[in-house]
Formats: C-alpha cells, sequence, structure tokens
C-alpha cells in the first residue's frame, strides 16, 4: 500500500476513519465519486467551512444507524489519503486501511473519483489546516502537539498528491 506511509495514527487511525471505511465498505460498488461522499455525508452544509464541525457530517447506514464524523478535517485527510493511493495505484484496498471490515477480497478494492473543482476544493482546505491548525475544531479534541504533528503530515500528504503546489 504506497499510503502506509501517511495512513496509520493521525490519518487512518481515528474513529472518523473507521466511519469513512465503513461507509465506503457498505457502498458495494468499486467506483465512488467525492461528490457522493461529500454529499452522502451532507459536507455541502458545512458551506466549504472544514474547521468547524457543524452542523455535524452524518450518513445513516443501512441498518438506519447515524454515523458521525467528529472533525471535518478527518473526512478531508483521510480522503486525501485514499485519493493518492488511487492516483499511484488505481485503486485502494479497503481491507489494507482498515483490517476490521468484513469483506470478501474480491470486493474490497475501489477507485474513488474526483472532478478537478473538487481536487481544488481538498487541496485548499488541506493548505488551510497545515497555515492555521489550531483554527480547526480537532483541536479542542487534541493536544496542540498532535494536531501540530498532523498539520504537518497532512502538508507532506497534499505535496505529494497535488505536488508543491
Amino acid at each position: 500500500m504506497y499510503i502506509a506511509k501517511y495512513w496509520g495514527d493521525y490519518i487512518g487511525g481515528t474513529d472518523d476513519s473507521l466511519t469513512l471505511t465503513a461507509y465506503l465498505a457498505a457502498k458495494g460498488r468499486q467506483t465512488i465519486s467525492l461528490e457522493e461522499i461529500f454529499a452522502d455525508f451532507g459536507a455541502e452544509t458545512l458551506f466549504g467551512d472544514f474547521r468547524n464541525t457543524d452542523p455535524p457530517l452524518v450518513f445513516t447506514n443501512a441498518e438506519g444507524w447515524d454515523m458521525e464524523m467528529d472533525c471535518a478535517i478527518d473526512l478531508i485527510s483521510d480522503l486525501a489519503a485514499l485519493l493518492l493511493e488511487c492516483k499511484v495505484n488505481e485503486r485502494v484496498d479497503l481491507l489494507e486501511v482498515d483490517d476490521t471490515l468484513e469483506l470478501d477480497p474480491s470486493d474490497s478494492k475501489i477507485q474513488i473519483t474526483a472532478t478537478p473543482r473538487e481536487l481544488e476544493q481538498v487541496n485548499k482546505i488541506l493548505a488551510d489546516f497545515a497555515a492555521s491548525p489550531l483554527e480547526y475544531d480537532i483541536g479542542q479534541v487534541d493536544t496542540e502537539e498532535s494536531v501540530w504533528e498532523l498539520a504537518a503530515v497532512c502538508e507532506a500528504l497534499r505535496r505529494e498528491l497535488y505536488g508543491s503546489a
């Protein structure tokens, strides 16, 4: 897995990461668009402000349970890593990023697609977070040191995904 250097503690290692991977697995499709992911979680309700997750980002699973994201930046950083994996290897194997999923290996590889506009939005959010991480609500749940560490990881991921822009 190419993104192993990013996927772990800060990116891919949160409860929000488990929510995202469960969501992706539940879709049961090989291709999922970033637009659909944002719509299903209600990201458009943030009006482009990913600093504060209010209203919360929620999707309802097949059993009728609401699955909530605590911090919008978790969704963005996890998706950026998954987009990088898709950029490098065309697909991401959900079983490699979340070993708690109960998936048949033949159904575990997905591709996340995005429009240039959506990619630019993710780029801007990551750049903003890297520059001002304490302005994000994740600072209310993590230590200042860990927020700065996440910001550095997000900046490295952003640079690799988008070039040095």
